[in-house]
């Protein structure tokens, strides 16, 4: 028992938690400048060796679901501070204005709803919305893009992108994504807007984006998880994507149905082919709906980026006309 034992017995832990290669009492979000410590963008080889990968080797070696007891306390600590650091974001952000946007890692930086991302981030920033997405590449990347060059002009972003064009996919070479994605960064400083990205280590083959101004990377994926559906409570923008943002998807109608957190959020897809016909889960939605089984959702689909704008706006009115029914935190 935790009672009979005496502080030697907790030494080895203690000494273990000096060593691994990750703060466990932080409580503030990571920066890119932190995440990515010891990276130079002209230099391509210290990907290898920056923190970021330092902490992604260190996780496999000790496996995803690690046996090791050490390790996964090491784990849950940090963790904790980083959903302390989640907390902190909350309170200096208006939650309700928080606005989250779910989509395919494989997007291409070069593709046009990649570009459509951008310019609806970009303008949702502009209004006053706080962006969150899961911090990795394609759409996600995309969101932050779009915040980071929010009031800037039209020639700009299209710069922006023509940066990043040089390294359309992560999966080529990770290093030139990156670097482009430092270059709009370095080209384009900004300290104005602020948004989100919630990355995991599970996924630690995919770069974190270093356009999100604050990161709250996890190693637990459930974890982060439950974050990027529960703190868009100003509502999720759906963009085509694969198994995880379908699982992003009803896990976010559960949410709903249930009002887990007392008032439902807008889901709005954009892509009306994709989500009619390629993957058909607007339509099942729906079908919930009609027949009673789901409860609760909002429901949009649009590929008109304006739609989305005047529907998130207008389920800003409805949250400042009856304000006592959003009284959350």
């Amino acid at each position: 028992m935790i009672a009979s034992a005496s502080l030697s017995d907790f030494q080895p832990l203690l000494e273990y938690l000096k060593v691994v290669p990750y703060n466990v009492s932080r409580t503030t979000l990571y920066t890119a400048t932190e995440l990515y410590e010891g990276y130079d963008p002209e230099q391509p080889d210290t990907y290898d060796t920056c923190h970021d990968q330092l902490v992604y080797r260190h996780y496999i070696s000790k496996g995803k679901q690690t046996s090791d007891v050490k390790e996964s306390i090491a784990r849950t600590l940090h963790d904790q501070g980083i959903y302390v650091g989640l907390g902190e974001f909350l309170r200096a952000h208006n939650y309700l204005k928080c606005i989250g946007v779910m989509g395919g890692h494989a997007l291409l930086r070069t593709d046009a709803m990649y570009r459509q991302i951008v310019l609806l981030s970009k303008q949702l920033t502009e209004q006053g919305f706080t962006m969150l997405s899961g911090g990795g590449p394609g759409a996600m990347e995309a969101t932050h893009l779009g915040s980071w060059m929010a009031g800037r002009s039209d020639e700009e972003v299209e710069e922006a992108l023509r940066i990043l064009a040089a390294s359309p996919s992560f999966k080529d070479t990770p290093e030139a994504w990156l670097s482009t994605a430092f270059e709009v960064i370095r080209r384009y400083p900004q300290s104005t807007y602020e948004s989100l990205g919630i990355p995991t280590w599970l996924y630690g083959h995919e770069p974190s984006t270093p356009l999100a101004t604050h990161i709250a990377k996890f190693f637990e994926n459930s974890i982060r998880e439950h974050n990027i559906l529960t703190l868009p409570f100003g509502g999720i923008i759906y963009t085509p994507g694969s198994a995880g943002t379908m699982q992003e998807i009803f896990q976010d109608a559960v949410q709903n149905h249930y009002l887990s957190f007392g008032f439902p959020s807008p889901m709005i897809f954009i892509g009306t082919q994709f989500w009619t016909e390629e993957v058909p889960a607007y339509p099942l939605l729906q079908h919930l709906m009609e027949t009673g089984k789901y409860k609760n959702l909002s429901l949009a689909l649009t590929d008109d980026s304006e739609v989305v704008v005047q529907q998130l706006l207008s389920y800003q009115k409805e949250v400042q006309d009856h304000p006592e029914e959003y009284n959350l935190l």
